[in-house]
């Protein structure tokens, strides 16, 4: 009898013994838990924050090795052209003024700035200093084959990166272009490069080329 109340108090005693390191285990483990769960939603809400120039939805960013031209602030910034409609955001990139001196000589100003969802190739001034002077000049005097020129590069829709991979649109011109590549390396018409492509402004996707465009 003696023997069997001496091991009922030592089961006892061992069970409160460990008692305390069983609550801190369940502690522990909860912890662990909320910080888990507290990183994860953490994650989520990095996910979906918005990125310059780019697209929270898709996650769709500018891309290219001319990017890296854009200033970080201000109208030219990817957040600013995002908030201009495409001649207005286009004049305020240096590397454009080219292109926007030529918009301005075929008064298509307002005709792209009014524009609904639409997609524009613009060539950068490097891409019109490969036209020879005198054949620039030209061109530049004559507006009507001005505007044919400028128009051909205006879509009528806004073409994603994943649309041009391989693809063929009419143009405002009413000519059509072609487009090929994935990833971060596109061709128009198997010429031009995107050197900046998938940027954003108010009315219009704009993937900025190194060559002119030229219908046929």
């Amino acid at each position: 009898m003696n023997s069997l109340k001496i091991r009922r108090t030592a089961i006892a005693v061992a069970a409160a013994a460990l008692l305390p390191f069983s609550l801190v285990a369940c502690s522990d483990s909860g912890s662990d838990t909320k910080a888990a769960a507290t990183a994860a939603a953490g994650d989520a809400a990095k996910t979906d924050e918005s990125t310059p120039g780019g697209d929270s939805m898709t996650g769709e960013q500018p891309f290219g090795t001319a990017c890296a031209g854009v200033p970080k602030e201000g109208a030219g910034s990817f957040d600013g052209m995002a908030k201009d409609p495409v001649a207005t955001a286009a004049s305020n990139n240096p590397a454009l003024s080219t292109l926007v001196a030529a918009v301005k000589q075929a008064g298509l100003v307002d005709t792209l700035n009014n524009a609904k969802d639409v997609t524009v190739f613009a060539p950068t001034n490097d891409a019109f200093a490969k036209i020879p002077k005198a054949d620039l000049d030209k061109v530049l005097a004559d507006k009507a084959a001005l505007t044919k020129i400028l128009t051909y590069h205006v879509v009528g829709q806004k073409l994603t990166p994943k649309q041009l991979e391989n693809g063929s649109f009419e143009t405002l011109q009413k000519g059509m272009v072609t487009t090929t590549g994935s990833g971060e390396s596109y061709k128009v018409n198997d010429t031009a490069n995107v050197v900046c492509g998938n940027v954003k402004t108010a009315n219009a996707n704009v993937y900025i080329i190194d060559t002119v465009l030229m219908p046929k």
